[in-house]
């Protein structure tokens, strides 16, 4: 029998509560990378989450299983005045016109080794997006991870440029998909 997570879904309000469970899974995830790359650092991780989590309507879906953290998706609103710095590839204009109310910025989706394969990533993207009101979703994906690119494509995801987000961030692959 499959064991099936616990979604919890929080704001930014309540991010001191689950914070270092997400700093946790990440330090997990990324202990490699870390390693060799201080962009992925748990500190350089700690200060985007914060970061982000400033941003408007931030939200988290968490998945637990006997109160142990196994993974999560978060994100946040982009703005009207939002501009899509670090798109290294042209996209249509129509593509990077924002609202207020237009993208959910999908920061992070993020399963513990033991979880994935599981469907726990799907799950958590899901039910994060259930909870947003924004017409489209927005991810990025590294560039060397074509393996996620596809799943994320089997998730209803396009590919519309590639950016680098940070001087010394990976080139990612930008992607969007409808949320309803």
């Amino acid at each position: 029998m499959a064991i099936t997570p616990t979604i919890s879904y929080h704001t930014a309000k309540g991010l001191s509560l689950i914070e270092q469970q997400l700093v946790d899974v990440y330090a997990e995830v990324y202990a490699e990378e870390a390693t060799i790359d201080p962009f992925f650092s748990v500190e350089r991780f700690a200060e985007r989450l914060r970061a982000h989590a400033r941003g408007p309507r931030w939200g988290c879906a968490l998945g637990e299983i006997d109160g142990h953290a196994v993974g999560y998706a978060y994100g946040f609103a982009r703005t009207a005045a939002y501009r899509w710095n670090g798109l290294i590839s042209p996209a249509p204009i129509e593509l990077l016109e924002e609202t207020d109310d237009r993208t959910f910025a999908l920061c992070e989706v993020m399963v513990r080794a033991s979880w994935r394969g599981t469907g726990v990533a799907h799950t958590l993207h899901e039910a994060l997006l259930s909870q947003r009101t924004e017409a489209r979703s927005h991810l990025l994906v590294e560039e060397e991870h074509p393996k996620v690119r596809a799943l994320y494509e089997r998730w209803g995801y396009t590919w519309m440029g590639s950016m680098q987000p940070c001087p010394d961030s990976p080139r990612y692959d930008s992607m969007l998909r409808p949320i309803a």
